[in-house]
């Protein structure tokens, strides 16, 4: 009983935390209806790519880039709206409230990376309460493995951080 001293039990909460974040959170896209609009957040360069695949399957949905701070590729500038001051997930999401209150939309696509999905519609979804979020992620395809784990802690810390009711992290 040596072993059940509080760090370990802290420990053991954070990794099993970890891994139910890990699962639950999205990893295919949900169904994107032809007059969606899609928000795609900037911050890896599999964000944008992934979004214009998208784009070709749903040629008449808007697509919206927020805190283009990343090289912007092909014909991606005639085809989107680029909102470039935000630059944190929580000012991506004050971003879409505002285009979403003038655009006067009650459904979004949000793109981003799958290991950031949770928390950027965590976000999201407390600046639009009434508004239905469909997830739709990026995977983290063709990284090494340490990588992805070092990714999805950090993410998971900064859930955790977010749900404690800190947004800018």
């Amino acid at each position: 009983m040596r072993f059940l001293t509080p760090s370990f039990l802290l420990v053991a909460i954070f990794v099993l935390g970890g891994m139910i974040f890990k699962v639950s959170s999205p990893n295919t896209c949900g169904v994107i209806l032809p007059d969606d609009s899609i928000f795609v957040l900037t911050g890896d360069a599999r964000r944008i790519p992934f979004a214009m695949r998208q784009m070709q399957k749903y040629p008449d949905t808007d697509l919206y880039i927020i805190g283009a701070g990343a090289p912007l590729v092909g014909d991606i500038t005639q085809r989107a709206s680029i909102e470039s001051e935000s630059k944190s997930t929580y000012q991506n999401a004050r971003a879409i409230k505002q285009i979403v209150t003038n655009a006067g939309l009650d459904r979004i696509v949000v793109i981003t990376t799958e290991e950031h999905m949770r928390r950027a519609t965590h976000l999201i979804r407390h600046e639009l309460p009434n508004t239905e979020i469909i997830a739709c992620p990026a995977t983290l395809v063709g990284m090494p493995a340490s990588k992805r784990l070092e990714r999805w802690t950090t993410e998971y810390i900064k859930y955790i951080v977010t749900l404690m009711g800190i947004k800018e992290s």
